[in-house]
């Protein structure tokens, strides 16, 4: 029988103050422990008569995910155990609100959406270098955090009783073979069983932004295996037959994370969030144009296609994430050295080349003054930042890069360091490559770009310098 639970009761010297939830899987209780200062939540397991099976399983594999993860992307895990066998976990009680009551307020204006898509891509990625994949991403698992230091707004996951560790054992793929995940959410190899693939998250990411934009579901809310499978084959509307305020660039977006193929989508969380922040450097495709749904033929061919389809080969998360990195360029644009030109191109392209998933971020600065207003024309009166990005191009084009995986941005700040270490932390950068020029006198004494930004950057750095010299590589 399930322990009465009421106000004052301890558990393991945690103390009930009230109840905050009753959902399908879980009771969850405010509580309250003279150890721990933070607002914390304990979560007790449904087991009474009648309940799924699934609901027991995904409670112990959130409790072993949970004490394996960190940051601020996730509630912190503070303890478990098991009361008069009434299994119970305790963890951070996050601050903050999820995205489901914004269905109510459908659709969003577009760039909410992509703000808010942004946000959730950022902490997906997070969770899928700590090789976990949350596998439930929906709105009521996306919680936005309060505006202002120190989170400013972030979204974290929470309820990982679906997820995946890829070093851990995966109780519910081993005891159920049915499809396991929310409805309307499931990835397409989610529904084949396939349950170690990053890009599901994006999916179901998808799935979100699509509601969130247009107000409605792009597979409904199916309830049997045969309604599930229609997502193998039957595409979306485009949301903009739905809406047709809506940018070209965000559907694009949004159908990219729908496709029915993983390798069709983003190739990583960080990706899809960096092209969500920089939609005017988004790559169109017929994705951004399509006004209806697919033929008759086309959805039966696709449909002969997936007949008898199965789950795809095993992938660990880390080397799919280490296959796909975000890269960014450092450009000195106003000092330019033919030879230390030439050997930037040659270390990039070798990096490139190494990563076919790769995107990368092709970046300048534009410094400014520190104090009082630059004008933006130059003497010639023409836009100094427009020259820059024209000059970028020029710069990357000799490397021959398919478009759709470069970017190329002009920062402007007095500090072209600073710049360089913002845009890198704020885009989830996984290395950085920039060139150094020969050590001056002035240099010497303030200190190079390349060295302040060695010393801070929270990526690997690849610094080239002119063939005579060597090149440094800091991890």
């Amino acid at each position: 029988m399930p322990v009465p639970l009421k106000p004052g009761l301890s558990i393991d010297g945690f103390e009930l103050i009230a109840p905050l939830h009753e959902g399908g899987m879980a009771t969850l209780w405010r509580v309250s422990h003279p150890d721990h200062t933070m607002p914390l939540l304990m979560k007790l397991a449904r087991i009474g008569y009648g309940e799924a099976a699934t609901q027991i399983v995904g409670f112990e594999v959130e409790r072993m995910i949970l004490q394996q993860l960190t940051g601020p992307y996730v509630p912190r895990y503070i303890a478990g155990g098991e009361y008069q066998d009434q299994p119970w976990m305790v963890m951070e009680h996050l601050v903050g609100e999820t995205l489901r009551p914004l269905l109510e307020k459908t659709p969003l204006p577009p760039q909410q959406v992509a703000e808010l898509g942004a946000l959730a891509a950022t902490a997906i990625h997070a969770l899928h270098q700590q090789e976990v994949i949350h596998l439930d991403i929906k709105p009521s698992n996306l919680l936005r955090r309060p505006d202002g230091p120190p989170y400013n707004g972030m979204i974290a996951l929470i309820d990982f009783g679906l997820s995946h560790h890829a070093h851990l054992p995966d109780l519910l793929s081993e005891q159920f073979n049915v499809p396991i995940g929310t409805a309307p959410y499931i990835a397409p190899e989610q529904v084949l069983g396939q349950r170690d693939d990053p890009r599901s998250d994006l999916f179901a990411l998808g799935v979100t932004l699509y509601h969130l934009a247009t107000g409605e579901r792009p597979f409904g809310n199916p309830g049997s295996p045969a309604g599930l499978r229609r997502r193998l084959y039957r595409d979306p509307v485009p949301p903009r037959a739905i809406r047709a305020d809506i940018p070209r660039w965000l559907q694009e977006l949004i159908l990219r994370c729908l496709e029915v193929d993983p390798d069709a989508r983003h190739a990583t969380a960080a990706q899809l969030a960096h092209d969500l922040q920089h939609p005017e450097q988004v790559a169109l495709t017929e994705r951004a144009d399509r006004s209806h749904r697919d033929g008759r033929l086309t959805v039966m061919r696709r449909w002969w296609q997936n007949f008898g389809r199965d789950r795809g080969p095993r992938k660990a998360v880390s080397d799919h994430l280490d296959q796909a990195p975000l890269l960014m360029v450092a450009i000195d644009l106003k000092h330019e050295d033919a030879a230390l030109c030439a050997a930037l191109r040659g270390n990039l392209q070798r990096i490139v080349s190494t990563f076919p998933h790769s995107r990368l971020a092709c970046v300048t600065v534009m410094r400014t003054a520190r104090i009082g207003l630059d004008s933006n024309l130059d003497a010639e009166g023409r836009n100094r930042h427009v020259k820059r990005l024209i000059a970028l191009r020029d710069w990357i084009r000799p490397l021959g890069l398919d478009e759709h995986r470069v970017t190329v941005h002009v920062l402007e700040h007095s500090d072209p360091a600073h710049a360089l270490l913002d845009y890198a932390r704020d885009n989830g950068v996984d290395h950085l490559i920039m060139g150094a020029r020969g050590v001056t006198g002035m240099r010497r004494i303030l200190g190079s770009v390349s060295a302040h930004v060695v010393a801070e950057a929270p990526c690997t750095v690849t610094v080239v310098r002119a063939p005579a010299l060597s090149e440094e590589t800091k991890d």
